[in-house]
């Protein structure tokens, strides 16, 4: 027996993605969009949002973009609401914004610690507890990015690897707390990718540590990661993907 796999296996689906204006969610959108889904792409930048939904329509995408900022504390409510009111339902949703300021313990700055802590944690846990009534009807599917960093803990990335160690406990959590409304949690564990996340570092001696780490490697691409996204969201109803880590090859830890 021949088994048909679909080009569009996520039509009819709505999918919300954060940080979506560059790197892995930009990525990540492009690829939910190509299989069929009505991609919702959320993120503070206005004119990669506008350029990104130029992409998906060209290509016979659907797309709806909204410029909002996760870490406001009233932001999930109503970006939930505007999902919603575009797609009527919500399918998918991909936890992808994070920023990652690296410093020793003893230089940090503990503005860097809260902007962390609540871009990369509490922003992700306030839009997926607002979710996830919506997720339940649809039984629908959440992807939490964390990052090797939310394995293993290296000096240097302390506060960073706090809020990735914690997205790792939170999905863990979550998903025993929603498998018997046949709601799916999988977490995605990058190591080191070609993005913008490294830009804003604000210690130079980390900065240029991770610059000497990325010229020793040869990095993962963000269409890598968007395609362990899509393989997850994309299994059958039995099956819940829960953990993804994807190194590149030659990258030791």
């Amino acid at each position: 027996m021949t088994t048909t796999v679909s080009a569009r296996p996520l039509a009819g689906r709505v999918a919300l993605v954060t940080g979506a204006s560059s790197g892995i969610g930009e990525a990540t959108a492009l690829a939910l969009a190509a299989a069929g889904a009505d991609v919702a792409i959320v993120a503070r930048r206005a004119d990669r949002l506008k350029a990104l939904s130029e992409r998906i329509e060209k290509a016979g995408g659907k797309v709806f973009a909204i410029e909002a900022d996760i870490a406001r504390p009233d932001s999930a409510q109503g970006l939930i609401n505007d999902v919603l009111a575009y797609g009527k339902r919500l399918d998918i949703i991909v936890n992808n914004a994070g920023v990652m300021l690296l410093s020793p313990v003893s230089q940090a700055r503990a503005e860097d610690w809260r902007q962390m802590i609540e871009v990369n944690l509490v922003a992700l846990m306030e839009l997926t507890r607002t979710a996830l009534p919506h997720l339940k009807e649809s039984k629908g599917h959440i992807v939490n990015v964390s990052s090797v960093a939310g394995r293993i803990a290296n000096p240097g990335a302390a506060g960073y690897a706090a809020t990735k160690f914690g997205v790792v406990a939170f999905s863990e959590a979550l998903r025993r707390e929603v498998y018997a409304d046949k709601v799916r949690v999988t977490v995605i564990e990058p190591g080191m990718v070609e993005t913008e996340l490294g830009d804003h570092i604000t210690n130079p001696a980390m900065k240029a540590n991770l610059e000497q780490r990325r010229a020793a490697t040869e990095p993962l691409q963000s269409e890598d990661i968007a395609a362990a996204v899509l393989y997850a969201v994309t299994q059958p109803p039995r099956v819940n993907v829960n953990e993804i880590l994807i190194r590149p090859t030659d990258q030791e830890r």
